[in-house]
């Protein structure tokens, strides 16, 4: 009779666990109900997640090596753009939208049969200036050499150049001391002079000193009322040596002769308008030369492209070498995700005896994995934000932010977790259900 009894009761009635009213289940009754049926991507998600929550200590350890490789690559590719910033900004400031043109070769027939260089002229730069639009600044440069008597008795070869007064706009020249000459110097062919600093120091002793002095060229007084320097130290590396006097372009050519010139300058309005305008100043300029004379043309932009494209690669270089942090963190992910196999071994064993299949065992310890590697490369990301953003909120320093470096650590992360987490994985999907149950 009590084993009829027993036999009649319903499953409500049995002290089955899982289906006893008022129950609360346990995490591991949870895990048994979840594989009797195949599960559903957010149960496996879940599970990662249970997984997580029982072993903290051990998964922050074990990502704090993708959040210390995500938030590198943000900062390196950061300071790397940082770094091209400043430099490109460096480059720019020495001609900043500026167009250079200089006679590259070409002559013209003179008299008596001779022939005579076609160099350019005054009245090629007025042709330019008058049908070429954004241009804001202009100035021809005739280049002279002289020998100076500075103190102590020795002799040194100076520059001296005669410019326009716009060649400061041209060529974004600091006035040290004293002022430029203007329209009025020009016009009026007054013998002025404006002086670099080291020409400055070592004539008179100081750029104070220097102002109001007078220095001889060709032995004709000139009064020097002001010294400058490059805005961009270059050394001497452009057309302005270390030791450089600069006098009106007008004063210039009593020297010369002559009104023909090798070099002219154009600063156009924006950087936009520097490459068509280039174009259209050496066609405007060809059209007033014979066909054979030849021009060459510079411009800071094409310096500028070639240097981005170079500060861009070895940014890109440094990026991939803190991208080797994450491959090592991947390792130690690879690790841990094998000894958290081997610590579950039986719990595997149970889901695949209640009928989960090895796919379904993959899929767990895979998204574990993916887990882990996906938290510490968001925890990273956010870190290596934040140093930028909040040196742009509390300083005046504009530092750039490129998403790009974001989203690279975010699918590192992603492909890190997948690459390093499948050897656990399915390392846990071929494990054999009759050997595991019997492991203790």
């Amino acid at each position: 009779m009590a084993k009829a009894a027993y036999n009649e009761r319903s499953p409500k009635d049995t002290d089955d666990p899982l289906t006893t009213p008022n129950h609360k289940p346990t995490s591991f009754e949870n895990t048994l109900a979840s594989a009797r049926t195949t599960m559903l991507f957010s149960e496996i998600v879940t599970l990662a997640v249970d997984s997580f929550r029982a072993s903290k200590v051990r998964f922050l350890l074990t990502m704090l090596g993708m959040v210390i490789g995500s938030a590198s690559i943000i900062l390196v590719v950061t300071i790397g753009l940082t770094g091209t910033q400043y430099a490109l900004y460096l480059l720019d400031s020495i001609m900043p939208n500026s167009v250079e043109l200089t006679w590259a070769g070409g002559t013209t027939p003179g008299p008596a049969n001779t022939i005579t260089p076609d160099y350019l002229t005054r009245d090629d730069l007025a042709a330019v200036v008058d049908r070429v639009p954004h241009i804001i600044a202009a100035s021809p440069v005739l280049e002279m050499r002289d020998r100076i008597s500075m103190p102590g008795g020795v002799v040194h070869d100076i520059l001296c150049l005669g410019v326009a007064p716009q060649f400061k706009i041209v060529r974004n020249l600091t006035i040290v001391t004293g002022r430029f000459f203007d329209d009025e110097d020009a016009s009026t062919h007054a013998k002025v002079a404006v002086v670099t600093e080291p020409f400055a120091k070592a004539m008179y002793g100081s750029d104070e000193a220097a102002v109001g002095n007078t220095v001889s060229l060709s032995g004709i007084p000139f009064t020097v009322i002001g010294t400058f320097k490059e805005s961009i130290d270059t050394y001497g590396q452009t057309e302005i040596d270390l030791q450089t006097i600069l006098i009106p372009y007008e004063v210039a050519t009593y020297f010369t002769g002559t009104n023909t010139v090798k070099e002219m300058y154009f600063k156009m309005e924006s950087r936009d308008d520097v490459i068509p305008g280039s174009k259209e100043i050496v066609s405007v300029v060809h059209s007033r030369h014979r066909p054979n004379t030849a021009f060459n043309v510079f411009t800071m932009t094409q310096m500028l492209s070639v240097a981005a494209r170079l500060l861009n690669g070895l940014t890109i270089v440094l990026a991939l070498t803190a991208a080797i942090t994450l491959i090592v963190s991947g390792v130690g992910i690879m690790n841990s995700m094998l000894a958290n196999v081997q610590a579950r071994v039986h719990e595997i064993g149970i889901r695949k005896a209640l009928g989960a299949t090895s796919r379904e065992i993959r899929m767990q310890f895979l998204v574990e994995a993916v887990f882990i590697s996906f938290s510490g490369g968001l925890v990273g990301t956010i870190l290596g934000l934040s140093v930028p953003i909040s040196v742009n909120l509390f300083t005046s320093f504009s530092i750039p932010i490129s998403p790009w470096s974001a989203v690279i650590a975010l699918s590192t992360s992603v492909v890190v977790g997948v690459v390093f987490g499948t050897l656990p994985a399915n390392r846990a999907a071929q494990l054999d259900p009759v050997e595991t149950l019997k492991y203790e």
